[in-house]
């Protein structure tokens, strides 16, 4: 996948965003936190993963189905469709 290996240091990046922030959420739980800010930390890491897929899924859509035959885009169009049932439900 040339679009992950272009933008890997980026998605790398974000990646150790979101476990940073998955980390704090951990903190945030064992110190007893108010459950307000641990509410505040869970939208952000939804909303940073929420991201990340969208950078995914958008690189995937213009470097393999958007360029593709006929034939080959349904099969480059099938992950995406897999990901987004299976995370729409």
């Amino acid at each position: 996948m040339a679009h992950l290996n272009r933008d890997k240091d980026k998605l790398i990046a974000r990646v150790r965003r979101i476990g940073g922030q998955v980390a704090s959420i951990e903190r945030a739980l064992q110190g007893e936190a108010d459950c307000g800010a641990v509410l505040h930390q869970l939208a952000a890491v939804r909303g940073a993963v929420q991201g990340l897929l969208l950078e995914v899924i958008d690189g995937h859509l213009r470097e393999h189905v958007a360029t593709a035959s006929s034939k080959r885009r349904q099969e480059e169009l099938a992950p995406v469709l897999a990901v987004l049932k299976s995370y729409l439900k």
